[in-house]
């Protein structure tokens, strides 16, 4: 049983919870508290940077010129000149050098307080050493692949299920997009029903029918450039954080042949950005139950990252089937993965069976030496270090910094973490309403809050700390209280520089 003593920090409301220390999240914080503050910052006009702060935080990147001529050259032959959406920042992505523990360093020569950490996977922090040792051990044995099988996909598996509660039987394969995919094709198969449900705002990768409905709700196919309509024809919308929304959808959906699955973020769409109340995940599955659908849990972020036991473990609520991504393999590449029970989790056995239905699933380069033994050595680092607990205890501590620094100010961000997934908005780009009766009013202010994010981004980047897209950090066990503090520091420079009036005196 999970006993919660509301307490009060700064103004905010949190709740201690009695579980173990091996979790991340050691107050849960009061999630209507930071709606009522995330309304109160979409009710006014975003406060930007003034101006000759922006110039002098973007005249900073004047020194980083190899990054800028590095990326110039590359969009001759690569599509915006990065290959990955995450490295995609303004003015211009920096090229990274290096990477170890807590920090990043450009070929440029700067430092910066990696919050980034590879978009969430490298909760030991990056490119750790007891790790990497470990693997070039594999690497010089066996090499990166071979196409047949190898004892780290055992191990990695029997890691996996003996650590994640709902997880009976595991099946690499090679991103969470692709698990995601595999997830939806058992439940089908399995319940004999087409529809899938999704919450407003998240994202469950790129496959043509969750492009839907992403980071802001009931925006539907408005980034769907390229897929037919009837690719998300069978995917619907609930409200993030809404039961009776999803009941709702759900019950329309029996009229219409039934739900095979419904998907969701534990924490929340965006890794918690729009959190969730704490009981919210068994008011799904127990209406996943009533309704005869598949609950799937994407613990892309927060398997191994919440805890060993993941968000389910932590909300003590057994999906059906839960989807792994980069973590898989602690940040290293070609990683995702499918578990759950194992009567559904076998009808994509590899190999083929006569007379047997399965849900076909590939990926030559799924569960590699590489990756296997990547994820492998991680997980039990993770457990020897009590890696879980210890950024979440840093993430705790840059959260409390941030919302003291907001307070002293007098702004209206709001700060909230879970764990070691840190959210700070300040302009609530993903948190503007659609309505299509004022669509050119809304288009334009997601425009102008989306520039304005992205200046606070710069600003961070030129104060040495890298985030993601300016709004989400994710701490390490590598993060110490100095380098915490040092951290808080940095964001409090760029908090002295907001536009709150005319009368801003200027900052040095």
């Amino acid at each position: 049983m999970v006993i919660l003593v509301k307490l009060s920090v700064s103004g905010y409301s949190l709740y201690r919870q009695e579980i173990p220390m091996a979790y991340s999240i050691q107050d849960y914080h009061d999630v209507q508290d930071i709606y009522t503050r995330l309304a109160a910052l979409m009710a006014r006009e975003p406060l930007p940077l003034r101006d000759d702060a922006m110039a002098r935080y973007l005249a900073f990147f004047d020194s980083c010129s190899k990054s800028k001529a590095m990326v110039d050259e590359a969009k001759r032959y690569i599509p915006g000149g990065v290959q990955h959406n995450l490295a995609f920042n303004y003015p211009f992505p920096l090229v990274v050098d290096s990477a170890a523990g807590a920090f990043l360093h450009d070929v440029d020569g700067h430092r910066y307080i990696d919050f980034l950490q590879a978009g969430g996977p490298t909760i030991l922090g990056s490119n750790d050493d007891a790790v990497r040792e470990q693997v070039l051990d594999v690497l010089r044995r066996v090499g990166p692949s071979t196409g047949l099988f190898h004892e780290f996909e055992l191990k990695l598996a029997r890691e996996v299920c003996s650590h994640m509660p709902a997880v009976e039987m595991f099946r690499m394969l090679g991103s969470g997009t692709e698990a995601v995919m595999a997830a939806i094709r058992v439940a089908r198969l399995a319940t004999g029903k087409k529809r899938v449900i999704k919450i407003g705002g998240a994202y469950h990768g790129w496959s043509d029918q969750l492009v839907f409905s992403l980071k802001i709700p009931k925006t539907g196919r408005f980034e769907a450039h390229g897929i037919p309509p009837r690719a998300s024809s069978l995917t619907d919308e609930a409200a993030p954080n809404d039961l009776h929304s999803l009941e709702r959808v759900l019950w329309r959906n029996k009229l219409r042949g039934g739900t095979a699955c419904v998907l969701i973020e534990p924490l929340g769409p965006e890794s918690g950005t729009r959190p969730v109340d704490f009981n919210y995940n068994k008011g799904v599955r127990a209406l996943c139950d009533t309704y005869g659908a598949l609950l799937v849990f994407d613990e892309v972020v927060t398997a191994f990252r919440v805890g060993l036991q993941g968000a389910q473990g932590y909300f003590g609520v057994a999906p059906d089937l839960t989807t792994f991504g980069k973590i898989i393999a602690g940040g290293y590449p070609s990683a995702g993965g499918l578990g759950g029970r194992k009567d559904l989790v076998l009808r994509m056995a590899a190999g083929l069976e006569s007379g047997k239905k399965r849900a076909y699933v590939g990926g030559t380069m799924a569960a590699n030496p590489l990756s296997a033994a990547a994820g492998y050595f991680t997980i039990k680092e993770i457990e020897k270090c009590d890696a879980c607990a210890v950024a979440g205890r840093a993430g705790d501590r840059l959260t409390a910094g941030l919302k003291a620094a907001i307070e002293k100010r007098g702004l209206p961000f709001v700060a909230y973490n879970q764990g070691s997934i840190c959210h700070l908005e300040t302009v609530g780009a993903m948190f503007i309403k659609m309505d299509m009766l004022r669509i050119l009013k809304v288009l334009k202010e997601i425009k102008v809050r989306k520039t304005m994010m992205e200046g606070y981004g710069a600003a961070y980047a030129a104060e040495g700390i890298v985030t993601l897209a300016g709004s989400r950090m994710y701490t390490s066990a590598a993060d110490t209280d100095d380098i915490i503090d040092d951290a808080v520091a940095r964001f409090t420079r760029v908090f002295d520089n907001v536009a709150i009036g005319s009368a801003a005196p200027a900052v040095k």
